[in-house]
């Protein structure tokens, strides 16, 4: 069961009607949230609702069409390429593939935002790779290259290069895609205790409903470029949205056709 949030005056990150689109295709259309400091938040939604659109908006891979993200008080969204810099440093994100660098070992894939933004020294840069290792429960796998490892263990070790830097805000895009059941369940357990030990805020786009009822403290249901709902699960269960209803019994879409 997930902690309740945290509520502080100030927002860690804010997002007010956001919107992007594609040419003709609106895929968000006044997208509006508040995330506080040590809350995780599960996004879901069908395939294609604009889940994956929404964090590139939010670490400025894209710009959106109006609205702003304001992440720790600065508009995100009127900064350029360099000035987003130092406030990505802050934000850790753990790819749907991991996308660790193949030619590194586990090790050195760790290491790499340490050795592009700091100036540890080599035993202090050994001992902080090791403290993330040990937390992601990959103590002595450092030597070890992505292709012997098996796929749980490569999101572990992406997920333990991802809180490198200590990040204040944690971005997870499909967490549990392509793993086993008992595998996805390890990494709902890594997501909760990295939230509980470094007070983390996390920012969760998932599918699978175990581990969003396992991480969030509440859920936002993305459908038609908006959120249907955003609360806690209490609330989700209540909730008089269709939509939402059939998505977490996992109904077939024409369920309520003629």
């Amino acid at each position: 069961m997930a902690k309740p949030s945290t509520k502080q005056e100030q927002a860690l990150l804010s997002v007010h009607e956001l919107s992007k689109s594609y040419g003709d295709k609106r895929v968000l259309e006044g997208v509006d949230f508040e995330l506080q400091q040590g809350e995780c938040l599960v996004v879901m939604g069908r395939s294609g609702s604009g889940k994956s659109v929404l964090l590139r908006q939010i670490i400025g891979l894209e710009k959106p069409d109006s609205g702003s993200v304001i992440f720790d008080g600065a508009e995100l969204t009127r900064l350029q390429e360099e000035e987003l810099f130092p406030h990505r440093r802050r934000m850790g994100m753990l790819f749907q593939s991991g996308a660790l660098f193949d030619s590194m070992n586990v090790f050195d894939n760790v290491a790499f935002p340490l050795r592009k933004h700091t100036d540890l020294a080599p035993e202090e840069l050994a001992a902080k790779v090791e403290e993330k290792l040990k937390m992601v429960n990959l103590e002595g796998a450092g030597d070890k290259f992505p292709a012997d490892i098996s796929g749980g263990m490569r999101k572990r070790a992406a997920l333990a290069r991802s809180l490198a830097l200590d990040p204040d805000l944690m971005l997870y895009d499909e967490p549990s895609s392509g793993l086993d059941p008992m595998t996805a369940a390890t990494i709902a357990s890594l997501i909760s205790s990295v939230e509980e030990e470094l007070g983390v805020s996390s920012l969760v786009i998932s599918h699978d409903l175990a581990l969003a009822r396992r991480v969030g403290d509440r859920i936002a249901f993305l459908s038609d470029g908006r959120f249907a709902f955003i609360g806690d699960w209490a609330a989700a269960e209540r909730s008089k949205d269709r939509k939402l209803a059939d998505f977490l019994a996992g109904r077939e879409e024409d369920a309520h056709a003629a």
